[in-house]
């Protein structure tokens, strides 16, 4: 455990219901036992060393603050190691044809670090948890881990930054285990509303709480994990880290990050992953894309669904749209409006003007692209634009918070005009 303030510590003096009901579920096929005795702040014992949790452990630690957080004071015996690691990352490799050109590539290099990975016994229990209970949420993880490390070893990286490349992406979402599941990100940058999402947005900081208070990874770890939705521009969250601000690290992991739930559409190739990424210049850095736009170009092109004339009417739709919404928005900016209200109109300019300009400097919008060998990525573009305006509700409206009826509603209603494109 890295050496943390007792206060700082307080955050997981508490247990959390919501890692709790997952650990509990995994029990039931795992065997997860105390590591040590469990005490609370009054010196109570409230569970044995050496005793399996159970649901009354659940009940013992209701409205409890414990001597050590819950997580140091657990561990699952047959809980994931770096062999069985490296069995979920070989199936990955096998089995997914869509990162197949960036994973297999490096299959060797990969399979070979995994069975040297660190599994700090707080990383084992909540990564335990998630496979028996959370699946996908696991092979998620599994697969961050690869892709970052093929990307890491592609830009040439030597051991130890390959490993930790590797790390960050097995890592970067423990912290969702802390929120409600149906806040979770399976469908977050797609399905979430705006109440869900606020919801969403703390999951990469309590990460780094994690892994800075209860584990001993390096910081650069810690760092990256809580940065995995960050923007270079600025847009991601939850601490809107700009530029420089952002590590090296944590770039690899937005890169990682995005790619994987571009192809979260069971329909959604490698191409649209890097279309996603390229989408609105200045989110990512261009190192790590183009490593693996370079890679998706070594696929089929895209073909389109649509037929040329319904990619054009989108097309007019779509900028229609971001007309009407900068003309709205800039209306709604006034003196009179409240602090809040202003800074969720400038956000929303600034997003909307984000968008128009990833579609101007795409070159995807004339007619000869409709129609020519690039149609598929045209539409690529156009669904991932439009995509993107739910991304700009979310976003605005968390930004603006609670306001008064009159500024609720009309931020509402300027919300509500961005279309939210098709569903697959």
């Amino acid at each position: 455990m890295n050496s943390s303030t007792p206060q700082a510590l307080q955050t997981f003096r508490t247990a959390n219901p919501h890692a709790l009901a997952t650990i509990l579920e995994a029990s039931e096929t795992r065997r997860i036992i105390a590591a040590t005795d469990i005490f609370d702040l009054a010196g109570t014992k409230l569970w044995a060393r050496h005793q399996p949790v159970s649901v009354e452990l659940q009940r013992k630690l209701m409205d409890r603050k414990l001597r050590e957080p819950l997580e140091a004071c657990l561990v699952a015996e047959d809980g994931v190691t770096p062999v069985t690691l490296g069995g979920a990352l070989e199936q990955v490799i096998e089995t997914d044809q869509r990162l197949a050109p960036l994973l297999r590539p490096q299959a060797s290099k990969l399979m070979r670090e995994v069975s040297h990975l660190h599994l700090h016994p707080v990383a084992q229990l909540l990564l335990s948890a998630s496979q028996s209970a959370r699946p996908e949420a696991f092979r998620h993880a599994v697969a961050a881990m690869g892709l970052a490390g093929a990307l890491m070893v592609q830009h040439g990286g030597q051991t130890p930054e390959v490993r930790l490349a590797m790390l960050a992406g097995l890592l970067h979402d423990l912290g969702e285990m802390y929120i409600a599941p149906e806040h979770g990100e399976a469908e977050a940058d797609r399905e979430l509303d705006a109440l869900a999402y606020r919801q969403l947005v703390v999951h990469p900081h309590v990460g780094l709480l994690l892994i800075a208070q209860l584990t001993n990874y390096p910081g650069s770890i810690a760092r990256a994990v809580v940065e995995h939705h960050e923007r270079l521009d600025g847009t991601g969250y939850p601490h809107a880290r700009q530029a420089d601000a952002m590590s090296p690290l944590g770039r690899l992991l937005a890169v990682t990050e995005a790619a994987l739930a571009a192809l979260r559409r069971p329909s959604h190739e490698l191409l649209h992953a890097s279309i996603a990424l390229r989408a609105v210049p200045g989110e990512f850095d261009l190192a790590w894309v183009g490593r693996l736009t370079q890679a998706a170009r070594s696929q089929p092109a895209l073909q389109p669904v649509l037929a040329a004339e319904e990619v054009r009417a989108r097309r007019v739709a779509l900028g229609a749209v971001l007309h009407a919404a900068e003309e709205n928005a800039g209306a709604l900016v006034d003196e009179q409006a409240s602090p809040a209200m202003r800074a969720a109109l400038e956000l929303a300019l600034f997003l909307i003007g984000r968008l128009r300009a990833g579609w101007n400097e795409s070159g995807l919008w004339s007619d000869e692209a409709a129609t020519g060998a690039d149609a598929g990525e045209v539409e690529a573009m156009e669904d991932e634009l439009y995509f993107r305006l739910r991304g700009v509700q979310r976003a605005v409206l968390l930004r603006a918070g609670e306001l008064p009826t009159d500024e609720a509603t009309a931020l509402t209603q300027l919300c509500e005009s961005l279309p939210m494109g098709r569903a697959d």
